[in-house]
């Protein structure tokens, strides 16, 4: 939901943005006399002949609309409105401000304004203008928790209110997330609520090897393990692997491509950091070698442009040209574990909450016993502190200062 689909009840309450122009008089003296709020601008001089009247407002005027409730950022001053060759320049500079975030993100951006439009509508209350006291009493409400619905945990809030900033950029406005009334609720509720972060677990070789085999050698089942073995060995988020392209044919939502070669499969990804190349080389065996998973998928669903990994006709015959949601990963990941009998002690609920299309990128940085600084590089990690979250959870208890010390 948009931002300005909220708002057809709520323009009466909006607070008018001053667009009052500052205008600059010269008059006989050769002196500039400043005048407020008039829509001309005359230039007087002692020959009467050269006197005239001017009253279009100056190149740079804040006249520009951008705070209309119509939520386009991005528009034309009135005093070139019309021009075609500047309306097409506005257009795509909106497609590309609408490009600066993924659509994953948008929607999340959508779902909050929504939430909090109702909200608002349910207190009696408007969302406009941005009211820090309003969004502190929001914030409250969502981390004590009112029926039916359950409190939110600190990030989700956090990523709330960011969505709220957002929405109100679009339209203009600002909200001042260091405000006391925003600020110290926040803190509050961090000091009171903040859990360590819930890390799912790391998927490990034998783990893998276990999950594919799981899986039938039909057209499906080859794509399956395509995706498997490719995320795990290139250590992909599942919205990487499911944007992939067999070849750079720059598709509106592709993420990247693959390049296959000799040695290997070369993955140029446009991911959060920027562009970045990926390698992964051929596997010990073809059992579980993810560039011999992939060229098996590609031959037989014989694709050679445009996406990957793709749904199949529902006998499972034959490869559509529709790109996969990237949740197909994460419930490809927790069938697979189930199948394998991965964490077969642990009830069915739990395991299934442990492991998430993440736990594809977690086991490679986990099992991976090389230099941590080609972890990194391979992950596309802009810290190594993050590289070194994976590992000290692969290296605990390796080390034991209880036994070094005496004890």
């Amino acid at each position: 939901m948009a931002l300005t689909d909220s708002l057809t009840n709520g323009d009466s309450n909006r607070r008018p943005v001053s667009h009052t122009l500052n205008r600059f008089q010269k008059c006989d003296t050769g002196k500039l006399l400043k005048t407020n709020g008039t829509q001309s601008q005359k230039f007087r001089q002692t020959d009467k002949n050269h006197e005239k009247s001017n009253s279009d407002p100056p190149i740079g005027s804040l006249d520009n609309e951008r705070d209309r409730p119509d939520g386009e950022a991005l528009s034309l001053p009135s005093f070139v409105a019309g021009s075609g060759t500047l309306d097409r320049l506005v257009d795509t500079a909106r497609d590309y401000a609408r490009a600066a975030a993924s659509d994953n993100t948008l929607k999340a951006y959508a779902k909050d304004w929504a939430h909090f439009a109702r909200w608002c509508r349910m207190k009696g209350a408007s969302p406009l203008p941005p009211s820090p006291e309003m969004i502190g009493l929001y914030l409250a409400d969502l981390a004590s928790g009112t029926d039916p619905s359950p409190a939110l945990s600190v990030s989700t809030i956090e990523r709330r209110l960011s969505g709220l900033a957002w929405n109100y950029a679009q339209s203009g406005f600002t909200l001042g997330r260091r405000n006391r009334h925003i600020a110290s609720v926040l803190a509050g509720i961090k000091r009171r609520h903040a859990r360590p972060p819930v890390q799912k677990a790391a998927i490990l070789a034998e783990d893998i090897l276990a999950m594919v085999a799981t899986l039938p050698y039909d057209l499906r089942g080859l794509r399956d393990r395509a995706i498997l073995l490719l995320g795990y060995a290139g250590g992909l988020r599942r919205s990487e692997i499911v944007s992939l392209d067999a070849g750079k044919d720059d598709t509106p939502d592709s993420g990247g491509w693959v390049e296959i070669m000799e040695k290997g499969a070369l993955l140029t990804l446009n991911a959060k950091t920027g562009w970045r190349e990926v390698e992964i080389g051929r596997g010990s065996s073809e059992q579980s070698c993810p560039v011999h998973a992939l060229e098996q998928w590609l031959h037989f669903a014989k694709i050679d442009f445009g996406p990957i990994f793709v749904g199949t006709s529902r006998d499972g015959k034959r490869a559509l040209e529709t790109r996969l949601n990237d949740k197909h990963v994460a419930r490809l990941v927790k069938r697979t574990v189930l199948d394998a009998g991965i964490r077969a002690a642990l009830p069915k609920k739990e395991r299934l909450a442990l492991f998430s299309g993440h736990s594809l990128r977690a086991g490679l940085a986990s099992s991976a016993e090389v230099d941590e600084r080609y972890v990194q590089k391979h992950l596309g990690h802009v810290s190594a502190e993050m590289t070194r979250r994976y590992q000290r959870r692969r290296d605990r208890f390796r080390v034991n200062l209880t036994k070094a010390a005496g004890l």
